[in-house]
């Protein structure tokens, strides 16, 4: 057998390209160069498979502040980390003078076993200038098998603010079902209508808000076809686990495990938010038994993004 081709990380000034074979798996663009309006933030966009064909999709004109993976927050307290305007209740949204940034500070990149990983340092600053996190970010990439590829989320977010931060979702603050923000993946144009996976069933946005340890969208290509799945798992050990999550295919394709969906947590001062997630992509169309084996595989001691991050830790 062929043994899997190694992920290598290069750092172009801008943004980490994470490369297997011949093919730019995804771009880690750190230094986005949005305006202030769509809470610029890092972002993973382009996202490919190992066959090359791209599965993700950036600044759609119905959402520009979409942009392929990022970790996005839309309430944290009373600021925007999410981009656009903010939900108000008895108003509808609003453009409020209330979008954040995350501001790169610093990366370190690490290879070993085959995998890659880098290492970040951010600081997440409101409109006004205040100061309100420190993060430590790892990103990990590893080819599992000739048609599938992982990549490993985690965030460590350490409260510099001098009271309690309230981190919560548009549902939290008055509107059904929208309780998206965290890990938000939003896919290409041509995956509109395609199928959600969950476990034990396939279906449609009747499954937005439901809770599950992981979930997955099958897509089709336009061009030649092709099928594709994108599918993204909770950690067990995350506090909201399993979460409730922000699905869609009817208007547009996305996925989001959303912590904080329909409760708010609480951030103390000095206090951290530790969050960990799995995002497999897929050149083929999984059904939901093959999407929960493949979780299984990832999310076994061997297997854990966080194992291998600490393996590949410079």
């Amino acid at each position: 057998m062929t043994p899997a081709p190694a992920v290598v990380a290069e750092d172009c000034g801008d943004r980490i390209v994470l490369t297997a074979g011949q093919v730019e798996l995804v771009h880690y663009v750190y230094r986005p160069t949005d305006v202030l309006l769509e809470s610029p933030r890092p972002y993973l966009s382009p996202i490919r498979t190992l066959g090359g064909s791209l599965v993700s999709l950036f600044r759609p004109h119905d959402h520009v502040w979409h942009k392929g993976i990022a970790w996005s927050l839309p309430v944290v307290g009373d600021e925007n980390f999410w981009g656009g305007p903010t939900f108000v209740t008895g108003e509808g949204y609003v453009q409020l003078p209330n979008n954040g940034e995350q501001r790169h500070e610093g990366v370190e990149l690490a290879e070993a076993d085959g995998a890659a990983a880098l290492t970040e340092t951010l600081t997440w600053v409101t409109q006004a200038g205040e100061h309100v996190f420190d993060e430590l970010r790892t990103i990990t990439a590893r080819v599992l098998d000739p048609t599938t590829w992982e990549l490993g989320f985690e965030t460590r977010m350490t409260s510099t603010a001098d009271r309690v931060q309230s981190i919560g979702s548009p549902t939290t603050r008055g509107r059904d079902n929208a309780g998206y923000g965290g890990l938000f993946w939003r896919g290409p144009r041509s995956f509109t209508g395609g199928a959600i996976l969950a476990p034990d069933r396939e279906g449609g946005d009747e499954l937005r808000g439901t809770r599950a340890p992981w979930m997955g969208f099958r897509g089709v290509h336009d061009g030649d076809g092709a099928v594709s799945t994108v599918v993204m798992a909770d950690h067990p050990e995350n506090a909201a686990h399993p979460p409730q999550w922000f699905a869609r295919t009817e208007d547009f394709a996305c996925l989001c495990p959303a912590p904080f969906f329909s409760e708010e947590r609480a951030v103390e001062p000095g206090a951290t938010l530790h969050e960990r997630y799995t995002v497999l992509v897929h050149d083929g169309g999984w059904g939901s038994a093959d999407a929960g084996a493949a979780v299984a595989r990832a999310l076994s001691p061997a297997g854990s993004p966080v194992a291998r991050a600490d393996a590949a830790a410079p």
